[in-house]
């Protein structure tokens, strides 16, 4: 079994990121993907706010060119389902795939993402990149002067829904509850904002649409009235998961599975590092994904060195 200096897990713009760097370090790495580089990105219909593309991107079109720059630098490609990763000795780890395939390498870069909780409801899936979003940041400006609803009760939902006022003319916050989750500050900030209107007591039943969003049937849960709201957009923030969860008791992370780090990206586990969204941060975009998994490629080789 060869040993590895270095094995990325994971293709999103943090492990793309991490395989230009450590190409141009020439180090000796692999690239391992579930499926094909891009992540969550690939879902993205349009990308507005990534530097260097004024006129916005495909998300296809960004993973692209990253999956292309990687591959510039040589750095080895493979496609696998990481099942476990286990310590050999001091200076080296054992990743499993699925198959019962084992790599051997000195040091890893965690790039695994996180994936947004989907309502599950009827029109989501198919809509999702077409009115159905799950970051305002990236997709709110396309709904300059538009109807849009926000579907969730915490922090990021009412935060989401603020920030929407912006661009959309009208903002549905659709709620389970008869009151948010979300801090006090926020609340009342929401609650003043003449565009944002509260949906209480209700639940999302299905996404209308053709091509694109249309409406949402809703469902009140206390009276069990059904009734619809005329939107071009609906933003869901009903929370988030990292893809992290073969990776417990491996490296330190919070109550919800996103793991520590330090500045350098380095994990509690010597030889381990972590970047993008699988990683606690306060902003998980494209450019912060880019910029950890830069960081950490640096850090292993200096860490080597």
């Amino acid at each position: 079994m060869d040993k590895k200096q270095l094995v990325i897990i994971g293709g999103g713009p943090a492990g793309l990121a991490a395989a230009i760097y450590a190409g141009r370090s020439e180090l000796d790495g692999l690239l391992l993907e579930k499926l094909s580089p891009g992540g969550q990105v690939l879902i993205t219909d349009r990308v507005d706010n990534y530097p260097g593309f004024p006129g916005g991107i495909t998300g296809f079109d960004l993973v692209d060119k990253m999956a292309a720059h990687a591959r510039k630098f040589g750095i080895e490609e493979k496609n696998g389902e990481v099942t476990r990763i286990t310590r050999q000795d001091d200076s080296s780890f054992v990743i499993s795939l699925a198959g019962d395939e084992d790599i051997l390498t000195q040091t890893m870069i965690l790039a695994t993402g996180a994936t947004h909780r989907a309502l599950g409801v009827k029109g989501e899936e198919e809509l999702t990149g077409r009115g159905v979003s799950y970051c305002a940041t990236c997709d709110g400006p396309f709904f300059r002067d538009q109807v849009v609803a926000v579907v969730g009760g915490g922090d990021s939902a009412v935060q989401e829904a603020i920030f929407l006022t912006k661009f959309a003319k009208r903002v549905y916050v659709i709620h389970r509850r008869d009151e948010l989750r979300a801090t006090k500050v926020l609340q009342k900030k929401a609650m003043a904002n003449p565009s944002i209107e509260f949906v209480w007591d209700s639940i999302v039943q299905e996404i209308i649409g053709s091509e694109n969003v249309e409406a949402v049937k809703i469902l009140n849960k206390k009276t069990g009235k059904e009734s619809s709201l005329e939107v071009q957009g609906v933003f869901i923030f009903v929370g988030i998961q990292p893809n992290t969860g073969f990776l417990k008791g491996l490296v330190d992370m919070d109550e919800r599975g996103f793991i520590r780090t330090d500045e350098w990206m380095r994990t509690s586990e010597r030889g381990i590092y972590a970047a993008g969204d699988c990683r606690l941060k306060p902003l998980l975009q494209i450019v912060t994904a880019v910029s950890d998994g830069a960081t950490a490629a640096f850090a292993v080789e200096h860490d080597l060195s």
